[in-house]
């Protein structure tokens, strides 16, 4: 019986998205910051009351839904990993917010059209996303092994939006675009709000749909990361689906009230490392050790809140630029999720033989081999693993001369310092005889 739910809620969202176009933005217009304020809390307000609707709805259990295998069984749990869903995924869409404001740079889409690209991508992200969560819940049901997969994806991702600067949009590598650009020409600039015009009398795409194509490969590359996300929440298939829809439907008026600003929230993207680091970590304990719900909405939105607070109180722009994840081919993908997957290993070898050495500092064993061993595999791949290792070697080196000055400096030099006693004397050193006594013959 719980389909009717999802039927109920399919229908409920379709029907906001065609009043969102079709009633108040049907005419394009450039969305002002006010106006952007006013959704941001619409969809809010809509998304807290929905939570208190997932209470009722498992408290009392409307057509069944919480006595079904995965789904949470009281309104309380419900609700609450709901909402823990809905913070974690709407924390995470800022980094989305990013790659879309260089993305409507880069192909200098005009503010007024702005709004109709994000309305279909998002369209186009809500199936995506669905897809992706049904088949993620089928896999969990199948194979348990599954969570420890997207533990160390989250995991490789949080290392990976580290060491990433998004600075460069490069629509001519991304595969989507060298699909329709195969068969498709490309106008040479803007044809009003239109995806599609005539070329020569044939159907050509417009620069407005090329932009619409790499925003949403770029939601698919984030739900790729995101979606596991929740999954460390719950399991339950709605709660996942109905959380994940809900935060990016505010992700159109979010963009507009923060892509002007966006520059100062600098830190963000670092307390977005540590969200990611520790839901993966907590996927990957989730058999043997689980984490409450509750903990992990304080950890997020501790970590999310201590980002934007440092990044008000820095105050600066960064002067560095963001690399955009959407441009890279599947092969550089491949390649560069390698070279992650690689330096995590190295990070937590190294890291563990190293803590070891540390700790034989204290206990009975060999520190001083230990510790430089764990350097070494530290020195693979961080540069200040190898400065550290050097210096010791340096350090051991001048030591080791200090102690041979050190006992070179207290070998007897001509005899000097010997002891005198059971010392046969150099003839030269022997004085006259003496003489005899009277009385010793």
């Amino acid at each position: 019986m719980t389909i009717w739910l999802w039927v109920g809620f399919i229908a409920f969202v379709i029907g906001l998205l065609a009043l969102d176009l079709g009633v108040f933005n049907r005419k394009a217009h450039v969305v002002s910051m006010r106006e952007a304020l006013g959704w941001t809390i619409f969809w809010v307000v809509l998304s807290l009351g929905f939570n208190a609707l997932v209470f009722y709805m498992y408290e009392h259990h409307w057509l069944d839904i919480g006595l079904g295998a995965g789904q949470e069984p009281s309104g309380h749990e419900a609700a609450l990993k709901f909402f823990t869903g809905y913070v974690i995924e709407k924390s995470l869409s800022l980094d989305n917010i990013f790659v879309i404001a260089l993305i409507f740079t880069y192909f200098r889409v005009p503010p007024i059209h702005q709004h109709r690209v994000l309305f279909w991508g998002i369209l186009g992200a809500l199936v995506m996303r669905g897809a992706m969560i049904l088949a993620g819940v089928a896999l969990i049901e199948r194979f348990d092994w599954v969570v420890y997969v997207f533990g160390a994806l989250l995991l490789i991702t949080a290392v990976k939006l580290l060491v990433t600067r998004h600075d460069s949009i490069e629509p001519e590598r991304n595969p989507l675009v060298k699909l329709v650009r195969r068969f498709y020409p490309v106008t040479p600039d803007f044809r009003g709000k239109h995806f599609f015009d005539r070329v020569d009398g044939r159907i050509a795409v417009t620069p407005l749909f090329i932009a619409l194509l790499v925003v949403e490969s770029s939601d698919l590359l984030f739900a790729v990361d995101s979606i596991p996300a929740i999954f460390a929440v719950t399991h339950d298939p709605f709660l996942v689906f109905t959380s994940n829809i809900f935060a990016i439907l505010g992700l159109r008026s979010l963009y507009f009230a923060l892509a002007g600003i966006m520059h100062r929230f600098r830190y963000v993207s670092i307390s977005l490392v540590f969200v990611l680091a520790y839901i993966g970590v907590k996927m990957i304990l989730s058999h043997h050790y689980p984490v409450p719900a509750v903990v992990t909405l304080a950890v997020v939105g501790g970590l999310v809140s201590v980002g934007i607070l440092a990044s008000l109180l820095a105050g600066t722009r960064d002067p560095s630029a963001y690399s955009s994840p959407v441009t890279h081919e599947i092969e550089e993908i491949v390649q560069y999720t390698w070279r992650q997957a690689r330096k995590i290993v190295v990070i937590v070898i190294g890291s563990t033989v190293l803590l070891v050495g540390i700790a034989l500092i204290v206990l009975p064993g060999p520190a001083l081999v230990v510790i430089p061993i764990g350097l070494a595999i530290l020195g693979t791949e961080f540069v200040w693993a190898r400065r550290i290792l050097k210096r010791m070697k340096e350090e051991g080196m001048n030591l080791a001369q200090a102690i041979g000055l050190k006992k070179e400096s207290r070998r007897p030099q001509d005899g000097a310092g010997e002891p005198m006693e059971g010392r046969v004397p150099a003839a030269s050193e022997q004085g006259p005889p003496a003489p005899e006594h009277p009385h010793s013959r």
